[in-house]
């Protein structure tokens, strides 16, 4: 008789083990279930750029999502397309957008870069990839509260090529200056309910079957005057990890419907064959590592005028 209850008693045990161990996982779980909520504080700036726009009316400013371990990047991207400089007659100014980190070191390290380059914008909320809402939404705060004067802004990421040049071209064929959005227009756009796939989004957090309009995260500029209206709408927008999307959710609020820059493809998020004369002509291209961005920059600016006759 005691070998059956031993037996029993075993079973059961594996049985509470096995769901202990589900229950566990699941909590650790990042893409489990919540409620919709609406995100109403975006936490203290702990880094500010040393930049006064209303003395320096920018005409582009760029707004780069980078982390702690991208150093790399960043100082790839400070000797390329987000150097300061004057394009046509058009100043353009790069910042970076980060969160906070546990590691010690890599705060005082990113403490230290911000004082040397004076270009970080930094809040106190941690810094992973499911807050990168909230690292979009400070800069459209930033704007908002310390460079409304910005003619154009561009959110792009650190790991981008952006034709600064041929950007400000298209930008002032344009001729836009309110209620501007462009970049690569995503219109068909279902969530993913596959729990485990890096995008999804479960029905508690967008129970819609369907999008709004937006544009890819990767890369999309608009006119200076619609950070400020996504900003002071996103209080009233149902929060949602996935930026690009939160962003186009506002966008619908506001009735801005989203335009074409170009009648050709300009942005690439799924990247692009490098050649001189093709880069010459493209706005934004996604998978650039730093030292490609290098050389690629290098190529791109030492060309002649005459080298692409057909471009």
């Amino acid at each position: 008789m005691a070998y059956p209850k031993m037996r029993l008693m075993y079973i059961c045990l594996l049985v509470l083990g096995a769901l202990c161990l589900y229950v566990s996982i699941y909590s650790l779980n990042p893409f489990k279930e919540q409620p919709i909520v609406f995100k109403k504080e975006y936490g203290n700036f702990l880094q500010l750029p040393d930049v006064d726009c209303r003395q320096s009316p920018p005409f582009l400013v760029l707004l780069v999502t980078s982390s702690h371990k991208q150093l790399g990047a960043r100082t790839a991207i400070r000797q390329t397309w987000g150097r300061e400089r004057t394009v046509k007659g058009r100043a353009v100014k790069a910042f970076f957008l980060l969160g906070t980190t546990a590691s010690e070191a890599d705060t005082r390290a990113v403490a230290e870069e911000g004082r040397h380059h004076r270009d970080i914008i930094q809040k106190d909320f941690v810094d992973v990839y499911y807050n990168l809402t909230l690292k979009t939404m400070m800069g459209m705060e930033w704007v908002h509260h310390f460079c409304p004067q910005a003619a154009f802004v561009m959110k792009t990421d650190s790991d981008m090529f952006i034709n600064v040049n041929y950007l400000t071209e298209l930008l002032l064929k344009k001729n836009r200056t309110t209620r501007f959005f462009t970049g690569y227009l995503k219109l068909n756009e279902f969530p993913i309910r596959k729990r485990f796939n890096k995008w999804f989004v479960s029905k508690y957090e967008y129970p819609w079957d369907k999008y709004p309009p937006f544009c890819s995260g990767t890369g999309y500029v608009f006119s200076g005057d619609v950070a400020s209206q996504v900003f002071n709408v996103s209080e009233s927008v149902p929060y949602i990890k996935l930026e690009d999307v939160f962003v186009g959710l506002c966008l619908e609020k506001l009735q801005i419907r989203l335009e074409e820059l170009h009648s050709e493809q300009t942005f690439f998020p799924e990247g692009l064959r490098f050649s001189t004369c093709r880069f010459k002509k493209i706005v934004a291209c996604h998978f650039i590592k730093p030292q490609d961005l290098l050389n690629y920059w290098q190529a791109v600016e030492s060309s002649r005028e005459g080298d692409c006759p057909a471009v």
